[in-house]
């Protein structure tokens, strides 16, 4: 069941990024960008013709900052959003190349900790003790927010005139950011039902809907499903990197909101792309390894 839905959920997504990304096209055209020469094809993927130039990048898409391209986190805080100083970990096998690496916290506000509850703080201190078979990232699920956002994987927002998709490349991941017809979402998913809006030129993103299974890091923050994620993306000088910011709200785990804030970077390769990380078989023995047929010795 979870393959099918998989596979419905990316037919879907890979359709909405096509639609997107020609009406991207069509616009940086409109508004100045070169357009390819017949005969050719352009586009993410696309390969422009021997000889032609390629097409401009548009400064603004429907009036908006173009946002479009592919984007990297560069911190620890999907090992912990807290700071935290160098650790070792189980693998003593790795040596050092397995470690925790030490980070700064990358939240702004309550003296940089996670406003927890008593029993939120509990629930945390279990899923620590029983990392890293505990932790959704190993498993292969879905990355939630807003963890996929500086996981260290890409991750390609294609923006065109209407909705906005957001694509990462760990598991396969995807959502649409719904920019006209605001919905309630049909149903709790890992990656929630994103409505957004321009402000000036921030992108607002208010995310609810989700599970509860999603983690937040490596280290154990998690909440329930009665979190509200509050993104604001805003395209920082020179446009080569995105000002992030996510308000953080869920009464079921923390005693107040709380907001985390960080750059994210374009990838400024020549042929910059997200490329294919189905995890799935990777954690198949982790998930099923105890019900293989044992065989007597």
């Amino acid at each position: 069941m979870r393959n099918r839905l998989t596979a419905a959920f990316t037919a879907i997504a890979l359709g909405a990024a096509l639609t997107l990304t020609l009406t991207a096209e069509q616009a940086g055209g409109q508004r100045g960008g070169a357009a390819p020469a017949p005969g050719t094809r352009s586009g993410r993927g696309g390969v422009q013709g021997r000889g032609a130039a390629a097409a401009a990048r548009p400064d603004r898409i429907a009036g908006h900052p173009n946002l479009n391209g592919v984007w990297q986190a560069i911190n620890t805080a999907n090992w912990n959003l807290e700071g935290h100083s160098a650790a070792a970990t189980a693998f003593w096998q790795l040596g050092a190349m397995f470690a925790i690496p030490p980070g700064q916290s990358v939240i702004v506000d309550n003296n940089g900790t996670i406003p927890y509850t008593p029993e939120g703080l509990k629930k945390r201190q279990e899923n620590q003790a029983g990392w890293p078979r505990s932790d959704p990232e190993a498993k292969c699920y879905m990355p939630g927010l807003p963890r996929a956002t500086y996981m260290p994987y890409p991750f390609q927002i294609v923006q065109g005139e209407k909705d906005i998709l957001f694509v990462y490349e760990y598991a396969t991941a995807n959502r649409v950011v719904h920019m006209i017809n605001h919905t309630e979402a049909p149903v709790d998913s890992w990656m929630g039902w994103s409505n957004g809006k321009w402000e000036g030129d921030t992108l607002v993103v208010d995310v609810n809907g989700f599970n509860d299974q999603s983690w937040f890091d490596r280290a154990g923050n998690h909440h329930s499903d009665a979190l509200v994620v509050t993104e604001r993306y805003s395209l920082g000088p020179g446009g080569n990197h995105l000002n992030y910011e996510a308000r953080i709200e869920d009464p079921n785990t923390f005693v107040r909101p709380w907001t985390i804030r960080m750059p994210i970077y374009r990838r400024l390769e020549a042929k910059a792309q997200l490329l294919e990380y189905k995890c799935v078989e990777f954690a198949e023995e982790l998930l099923y390894g105890n019900l293989k047929k044992k065989t007597s010795q």
